[in-house]
């Protein structure tokens, strides 16, 4: 079982940047997907960015695309979250997520892969 705990969230006003870290209690040498999920008020968690550690193409949500940057740093054992051009409808609380695969790419796209879920970290942009 990974365990995952969020940082870095904050209240930032539109235009403005944050990084998202997850700091993972197991190696990221491995195989697994891991990605960033969001829920904001009264709405359906959804899938912002996946990655796997193994290598290949991340994969955003298309309205994230160009904004949000997804990355593993194994020296850290850590899953970021570079978000840049902050808008008032990316507030949401942000979580991110680890599951075993054997497979990379548009596998972790699926959210059944995801098995371990950190408590997430709140992020709020004022406009």
């Amino acid at each position: 079982q990974v365990q995952l705990v969020e940082s870095g969230g904050g209240s930032v006003q539109a235009g403005g940047s944050l990084r998202l870290s997850c700091a993972a209690s197991a190696y990221l040498y491995s195989w697994y997907c891991m990605g960033w999920f969001r829920q904001a008020p009264g709405k359906e968690r959804e899938r912002v960015a996946t990655i796997w550690t193994r290598g290949g193409n991340a994969y955003y949500a298309d309205s994230v695309k160009g904004r949000f940057t997804i990355s593993i740093d194994n020296s850290k054992n850590s899953l970021n979250l570079q978000i840049n051009s902050l808008k008032p409808e990316d507030t949401a609380m942000y979580y991110c997520a680890a599951g075993y695969s054997s497979y990379g790419g548009s596998y972790c796209w699926d959210v059944a892969k995801y098995n371990n879920w950190g408590q997430g970290t709140q992020v709020t942009v004022s406009s």
